[in-house]
């Protein structure tokens, strides 16, 4: 649990919009997480299988709130470690804030995509087959790029 605890982090920030959510939302995937675990066969990496209890338990956790989500940009991570020029943290920025327009399931795939999970990966986390993995990257590319390029990407 404290090796992979980072990703209960990551979803606990993309899914609820107070603090108070935040820890509910934390403490609840812990308990699904404990309440699974006996069920754990070692089929997946344990940090996939931890992945997908959360992912389900936000998104239930979501749709019972009907709350969307607010700001999504500190769950992504920063493409460049060096020092970007205005003109590349510009375009981070509106990056961003395209991602947050999109679906919840679709902005999912793609911070997973972001932090360098296989369409394997992403299927055994979301549900979705390798095959739906793929042609749902595709569509959000092309959305992405028409969120920048139709200048609807920027705050």
């Amino acid at each position: 649990m404290d090796t992979n605890q980072g990703i209960i982090h990551k979803i606990c920030h993309l899914y609820t919009d107070s603090k108070d959510d935040y820890h509910d939302l934390f403490q609840e995937i812990i308990l699904q997480l404990w309440k699974a675990f006996p069920q754990f066969r070692g089929e997946a990496k344990i940090s996939t299988w931890m992945y997908r209890i959360a992912f389900y338990t936000a998104m239930t956790n979501l749709r019972k709130s009907k709350k969307n989500i607010v700001d999504i940009h500190d769950s992504i991570p920063d493409i460049s470690q060096d020092e970007n020029s205005r003109e590349e943290d510009e375009m981070i920025i509106q990056l961003k804030t395209a991602i947050s327009k999109l679906p919840k399931i679709d902005m999912a795939i793609t911070l997973l995509i972001l932090e360098d999970k296989s369409y394997k990966e992403i299927s055994e986390i979301t549900g979705l087959t390798e095959n739906t993995v793929g042609v749902r990257i595709n569509r959000i590319k092309k959305k992405l790029k028409q969120l920048l390029t139709d200048g609807t990407g920027t705050n």
